[in-house]
């Protein structure tokens, strides 16, 4: 069983087709990355995976779930850090991550609080307004929102966009640890260097559809460049663009 899949997946907004028939599955324990420019389709791919939106055709299944006819399941399995600051302002740091504990039936969570904050960077924070923090900091608690529930599949939307290199770095120490206990990971990002040192596998988007779809080293070995040991992603990247712009 795959911990996430999608079948002849399609999205239309009107006369827009943001996603054109993608077919891809996802391993249980993967570090999976989600590659392409703006207006590819990664962010309604997550929108479809998340329950926020719905396909006009095909589906999509966590760990088995559907998320549309088995939502609850499929989004109790699921962890999602999106984009966007979203927060309430009401809310300390910890009063929210408790509040989203509750949302998933959980009591009693404040071992696990507390070590999400201690790895984030947010335990001299736990008493702060969520209103005062700086946008850092927000994306943070989006983080630790996330994992509070103990998803065994975590989807990571762009989620060092704009904040520290010291976020960055204990971001991934701690999201690489739940990784290797276990967990699936999937990653979108502009920042290539993350995806060639994180993720085992690597899926291209343009348009809507996947024009990659490769282990990270068979993906560099597609870019023969001799300055460099292994080739260098973002080389691929642009390579693969250039190729079905042409085509």
């Amino acid at each position: 069983m795959s911990a996430i899949e999608f079948k002849n997946l399609s999205k239309n907004y009107g006369p827009l087709l943001a996603l054109n028939d993608i077919n891809l599955s996802i391993e249980e324990g993967e570090f999976f990355g989600l590659l392409g420019p703006n207006g590819a389709g990664k962010t309604t791919l997550i929108s479809i995976l998340a329950g926020l939106c719905r396909p006009s055709h095909g589906h999509v299944k966590v760990m088995g779930h559907d998320v549309q006819t088995d939502f609850r399941a499929a989004r109790r399995l699921l962890g999602i850090v999106p984009q966007e600051l979203v927060f309430d302002p009401f809310f300390n740091v910890r009063e929210t991550l408790k509040f989203q504990s509750g949302y998933f039936g959980i009591n009693n969570n404040d071992a696990w609080i507390d070590e999400i904050m201690h790895h984030l960077g947010l335990t001299d924070k736990a008493d702060k307004n969520m209103r005062a923090l700086s946008g850092g900091m927000k994306r943070r608690v989006l983080v630790a929102q996330a994992l509070v529930h103990r998803p065994p599949v975590i989807v990571l939307d762009e989620p060092t966009a704009g904040v520290d290199v010291e976020l960055r770095q204990s971001l991934w120490k701690f999201i690489s640890r739940l990784n290797q206990e276990g967990h699936t990971i999937v990653l979108t990002t502009h920042y290539l260097e993350e995806a060639e040192q994180l993720c085992n596998r690597i899926a291209m988007l343009k348009k809507g559809q996947i024009v990659a779809l490769d282990s990270t080293a068979n993906l560099l070995k597609r870019v023969k460049n001799p300055n460099a040991k292994d080739g260098d992603l973002e080389d691929v990247f642009m390579q693969i663009m250039q190729e079905e712009s042409a085509s």
